[in-house]
């Protein structure tokens, strides 16, 4: 099992000084991946709740956003080895050619260590803001990643779907990573589950535990023997948004929440259900540098004794 730590680009903390910092302890610390989240926007009169919100308001960080790929860009500088990923870009606001280029780039000048994270997501206001349809997200996320894989693979490039055509092209550079990077999906849904199996992506779920995390791997491994995949060969990067306490919480606890020795725990149940790297996200948690900092002190020894 390896591990990753959230870059503060989200909220008070998401500063030059406070992303350059975060970057460089956690390569520092043995982190093996630093991954950014993207928000466009708040809307002050949300149509949908915001899932895991008491108010169903969006959490407070989510009013500050630096745009992910922007500073993942910027950590490239900053970084040597630490892979650098995105939980996750929305793919339904974004055009795949344009994104090909972008993470292709952040790919050559990082010498090779970019993760795609992706999702198709679901809130209205943004699909409003952007021209998207939420009702056709899954079909064009299945031409999205065919044409994004396509112009990270092929050349000439010439492509007629649905959303997306793209007449015969010679589209350079290639990414640095052969054949391409790697691509992680959220999964939320057994429809995004088959996905990532039948694209050789790996599983991205987010605060996933017991039954529910080892039924979604379950599930995983199936779609990949019926995609003609190795089972043996997928990828399960779960995103844990963790709280600490100085004191134990009880039975009743979020998942990923509570002292280091509990989330500890939890560490080693997802890895007993399969997971095989865990991306420790406080950005909810954390309101400062200082706060982001506390953390990441608190968890490098966790990664450390489960690496």
């Amino acid at each position: 099992m390896t591990f990753g730590f959230f870059l503060p680009n989200l909220g008070p903390a998401a500063t030059p000084e406070g992303i350059s910092e975060i970057a460089r302890r956690s390569e520092e610390g043995g982190f093996g991946s630093l991954w950014v989240t993207d928000r466009l926007l708040v809307p002050t009169r949300p149509t949908r709740r915001h899932p895991g919100s008491a108010d169903g308001l969006p959490p407070e960080a989510h009013r500050y956003a630096l745009d992910p790929i922007a500073v993942l860009t910027y950590v490239a500088a900053r970084t040597s080895r630490i892979r650098l990923g995105t939980s996750v870009l929305i793919a339904s606001y974004l055009n795949p050619v344009v994104l090909a280029r972008q993470l292709t780039t952040l790919d050559i000048l990082s010498g090779g260590r970019v993760v795609a994270g992706l999702g198709v997501g679901a809130n209205p206001e943004e699909f409003t803001a952007t021209g998207g349809d939420l009702s056709t997200r899954g079909r064009r996320m299945d031409e999205f990643l065919d044409l994004l894989v396509s112009v990270w693979t092929e050349n000439p490039v010439r492509y007629e779907g649905r959303f997306f055509t793209v007449p015969e092209s010679s589209i350079l550079p290639k990414p640095v990573q052969d054949p391409h990077p790697a691509i992680a999906l959220a999964t939320n849904s057994a429809a995004a589950v088959r996905r990532a199996a039948c694209f050789g992506a790996a599983i991205h779920p987010v605060n996933a535990a017991g039954s529910d995390l080892a039924d979604l791997v379950e599930l995983y491994r199936s779609a990949l023997a019926e995609a003609g995949r190795d089972a043996g060969d997928g990828r399960v990067i779960l995103r844990a948004e963790i709280s600490l306490s100085d004191r134990p919480l009880g039975h009743d606890r979020a998942p990923y929440h509570g002292t280091v020795e509990q989330v500890a725990d939890d560490v080693e149940n997802a890895r007993g259900s399969g997971v095989t790297e865990v991306l420790f996200d406080p950005s909810y948690a954390a309101g400062s540098l200082s706060e982001f900092e506390y953390y990441l002190d608190a968890l490098i020894p966790v990664a450390l004794a489960a690496t």
